[in-house]
């Protein structure tokens, strides 16, 4: 007896520690708990983004620094493939080595990439990135150069072990819009963009009082949406599998759950620039809409006749076509109008359908959109640089957008001054939406901490589509560019030419919008080059080669897609473009100790 009384004494210790094991077990389980998992306060303690959010969602750093990150797809297992594009299209930075496809791969639950592998083509073999990704059928689809790419996926690895099979070859290259980016549908139908070479089917590109061609044979090959099959492989781009045309630059595509398919629309450029008389400077920044649209078979979508006006929400005659500054409707009645219209030059690029479970149940009718912000609305604030969730109700939308996730840009909202800017959206197969940023790599992981099925919250709606566009923006730059009294003066100028010039450029006086691209320090961005060094891509530098491209604009620019109309497309005296001149040489001449 009394040993059995101590053989159940020392169960009965053995039992009580096995159960505190387990709490403490438990416990710890929960404390380190995945940034996925819901929690009872809703805290978000993992959050290392710095974004804005609406209540109950939280985001973490996935990944960072792994190239010029543009569009995504993630696998049902919960690896994201991204595509990057060549870092000579952004002008300041090497190539990340490696291939430009990368795969991300969170093993522990953390809410961060642990596995990084790149995989494709490099630049040694020729390669320069794309934008273009997709997955179909276990097998990763992929944008390179002109082609678009299969690579079959092996069991148990996560990139592959051989090469590419080429479903697509010799899709356009050049001009404003180079890009292919696609999505696949379930029956196979890959639907690509093909993006316009010109802003609006101009002659010379982005000219001033230059009307279109007419007809716009750019159409039989460029502006439109080309659908191919992605199980055939040895594909070649022609005219006969254009699906749906009047598509200027259709970035991201979404099919919702009935097997819609939508697509986005970046809209023209430069209507007062090109067409001052038609066209107040303001409306420079609030013209025209940018879209998301229903995609049909045969659709004609209206570029380059027609631009969306979202004050009177309709298609209206563009410019180069006999348009009248928005009165006119002409050809555009029989136009397809968008589901959707955002603010003008937000530039909308990846989209995504919210099919997840982790958001709340508002959100699985709608887009999630990352627009990657604008550069046209210069020198009035520039907008975007954020994404926005967008409610449908079957073809159209349901309601006003709002602004669902922002601080991507930091304090800056330029091209040349965001620290990140969004570029693609993607949904995991645990309901995260995944964003890319295309200036640094970085790759951010939302969710949400709440009960799905509680209340919804809701973010800060977008602005009106037809808000002014405010206050020209003061420069932000620091001397010797906002001190022109330290700048030097070019032989036969004035040091009140200089001040002068500075006002110019930064949209002051003369309307010019030469911040747009080169920045407001004159460093510039992507889309123009840097003013600041004694380095000179149109000119010899001599006040002389300046004022003459400032004069005569660029029309083949090197190094850079979009040309530069005469006077910056302002509407300059000869003395204020020459005092533009005399500022830009100060710029790149230190002056004399």
């Amino acid at each position: 007896m009394r040993l059995l009384r101590l053989y159940r004494s020392r169960l009965s210790v053995m039992v009580a520690l096995a159960t505190l094991l387990i709490f403490s077990f438990m416990t710890s389980a929960q404390s380190q708990s995945s940034p996925g998992e819901k929690t009872k306060s809703g805290s978000c303690a993992h959050d290392d983004s710095g974004l804005k959010l609406p209540a109950g969602f939280c985001a973490t750093v996935f990944a960072d620094g792994i190239g010029h990150a543009r569009h995504m797809v993630v696998s049902p297992s919960g690896v994201v493939y991204v595509n990057t594009w060549s870092g000579d299209y952004y002008d300041f930075d090497k190539t990340h080595d490696g291939g430009f496809l990368v795969a991300l791969q969170d093993k522990t639950g953390t809410g961060k990439a642990d596995v990084i592998e790149r995989f494709g083509e490099t630049v040694q073999t020729g390669g320069a990135g794309g934008l273009g990704i997709g997955l179909y059928k276990g097998s990763i689809y992929a944008e390179i150069n002109d082609r678009i790419v299969r690579y079959s996926l092996p069991a148990g690895s996560i990139v592959p072990k051989g090469g590419p099979e080429t479903i697509v070859s010799k899709l356009p290259l050049g001009g404003d819009h180079p890009m292919h980016p696609f999505i696949i549908g379930t029956d196979g139908s890959m639907y690509v963009d093909v993006a316009s070479a010109t802003n609006s089917c101009q002659p010379k590109n982005r000219q001033p009082k230059i009307a279109g061609d007419n007809p716009c044979t750019e159409l039989e090959t460029r502006g439109g949406i080309w659908r191919f099959d992605a199980n055939k492989t040895n594909q070649v781009f022609s005219p006969a599998e254009r699906y749906a045309t009047g598509i200027r630059n259709g970035e991201g595509f979404a099919f919702d759950s009935t097997g819609r398919l939508f697509v986005t629309q970046h809209g023209r450029d430069q209507l007062h620039s090109n067409w001052p008389e038609l066209y107040k400077p303001e409306e420079e920044a609030t013209l025209p809409a940018e879209e998301v649209m229903l995609l049909k078979s045969g659709g004609d979508y209206g570029w380059p006749e027609c631009y969306y006006d979202g004050a009177q929400k309709k298609l209206v005659l563009a410019p180069e076509y006999g348009g009248d500054g928005g009165k006119k409707v002409g050809v555009c009645a029989d136009k397809s109008a968008p589901a959707a219209a955002f603010p003008a030059h937000w530039a909308p690029n990846g989209m995504a359908h919210y099919d997840g479970k982790n958001f709340p149940k508002r959100y699985r009718d709608g887009v999630f959109i990352a627009f990657h912000g604008s550069w046209n609305r210069a020198p009035y604030a520039q907008g975007g640089y954020n994404v926005v969730f967008q409610p449908l109700d079957g073809d159209h939308s349901s309601g006003n957008c709002e602004i669902f996730a922002d601080g991507f840009a930091g304090p800056v909202k330029t091209p040349e001054g965001a620290t990140h800017r969004p570029s693609a959206v993607a949904v995991g197969p645990d309901g995260a939406l995944y964003v890319s940023d295309d200036i640094k790599g970085r790759i951010y992981r939302i969710v949400y901490t709440g009960d799905p099925a509680g209340p919804a919250p809701k973010g800060t709606p977008c602005p009106s589509i037809s808000a002014p566009a405010g206050n020209v923006v003061a420069s932000s730059a620091q001397p010797p560019e906002a001190d022109t009294e330290n700048l030097p003066v070019p032989q036969g100028s004035t040091a009140d030419m200089v001040a002068l010039g500075a006002r110019i450029f930064h949209g002051q006086v003369g309307g010019a919008a030469c911040t747009g691209c080169h920045g407001a320090n004159g460093t510039g961005s992507s889309l123009g080059p840097d003013l600041t060094k004694p380095k000179w891509l149109w000119s010899d530098g001599s006040f002389a080669g300046i004022l003459k491209v400032i004069t005569e604009g660029v029309p083949q620019p090197k190094q850079f897609r979009s040309p530069m109309p005469p006077m910056g497309g302002a509407q300059l005296s000869d003395t204020q473009a020459s005092a533009l001149a005399a500022y830009v040489w100060g710029l790149s001449h230190p002056a004399s100790k």
